[in-house]
């Protein structure tokens, strides 16, 4: 399969995102290896256009990147020609000038990569998206999941927390949902959208959700895109949907507990419960670098083969 660019899962499907999480397998494998790396993109220039702060997806791209022997180029907005005026085209189409062949970029409005892409002849990866969608988070939590569970289809996937503003949590739920996982949201009333056409489930009692759930993903409640007041306040949150200790006793023993990060301790997630065995949190971290670098491996039209990359 050779991916154009990566704008989003809502329309990918179910085989095309089998194909990027069967191409991260030989990726993560080349982790225990003394040599990481491999010259799949070697002389080719990886761009991370980052309009809004990121350190674990811009540091994972970038690290994918290097692994892949490619070139890397991190682009800082706030010191750049946007601040006199420039629009995101002119600045991605100055970048490309310099012969840029792949520009991961993060944005604050909803649809940006998409209008990028048609506007540079790069291939474009969508690093998030406003409130739209994250794509490669979504991925690396499928990956996580089918590596702890062998399988995602017939899963119960619980997803926690402010999903209203979570574009993780969008491209989760269209991932998971052409997977075969049964979802279910939980979250206050004001933080769940309505999702037309989407089969998941709703449910408002966290202990409730928890009971037959095979995984819980745990989303950060995010202060910065909130322009009211979604719940009485942060205290009131974490009595009801705050995931502790006291209410993990309802779970299976188990559950999968995942964190796209960064985490509001304490507030969204107890310290107790993020560090305990069931927590899958930091391996997502190490997932995340596998599943980019099989990305952008399918982006390079690289003629290596995935066996040689594994016999490496």
């Amino acid at each position: 399969m050779k991916l154009t660019h990566l704008l989003g899962l809502e329309n990918m499907s179910k085989t095309e995102i089998e194909t990027i999480l069967d191409t991260a397998r030989p990726f993560k494998n080349l982790f225990t290896r003394s040599v990481k790396k491999v010259p799949v993109l070697r002389g080719k220039t990886v761009v991370n256009l980052f309009f809004e702060p990121s350190t674990r997806t811009r540091t994972s791209f970038e690290l994918a990147a290097k692994r892949l022997e490619a070139d890397v180029i991190n682009f800082v907005a706030a010191t750049s020609s946007l601040s006199k005026g420039e629009t995101v085209a002119d600045t991605a189409e100055t970048i490309e000038a310099m012969s840029s062949d792949i520009i991961v970029m993060r944005h604050s409005q909803s649809g940006s990569a998409s209008l990028l892409s048609k506007a540079v002849k790069s291939n474009i990866i969508n690093g998030g998206d406003g409130m739209h969608e994250h794509p490669t988070q979504a991925l690396l939590d499928f990956f996580t999941m089918r590596d702890k569970k062998g399988k995602i289809e017939g899963l119960n996937v619980v997803i926690l927390g402010d999903i209203l503003h979570s574009r993780v949590a969008r491209s989760n739920i269209y991932g998971l949902l052409k997977l075969g996982a049964k979802v279910t949201l939980c979250a206050p009333p004001t933080l769940i959208p309505k999702f037309h056409g989407l089969n998941v489930n709703i449910e408002y009692d966290l202990k409730k959700a928890l009971v037959d759930a095979d995984v819980i993903n745990v989303l950060r409640i995010q202060q910065e895109r909130m322009e009211n007041s979604y719940f009485p306040s942060l205290r009131e949150y974490t009595r009801f949907f705050g995931l502790t200790e006291e209410k993990m006793k309802h779970a299976k023993k188990d559950i999968l507990i995942m964190h796209p990060g960064p985490m509001n301790r304490d507030v969204e997630i107890d310290h107790t419960v993020a560090n305990s065995p069931n927590s899958v949190i930091n391996e997502q971290v190490t997932n995340g670098v596998a599943v980019r670098m099989a990305v952008l491996y399918l982006m390079s039209g690289s003629d290596m083969r995935l066996d040689k990359i594994d016999a490496n």
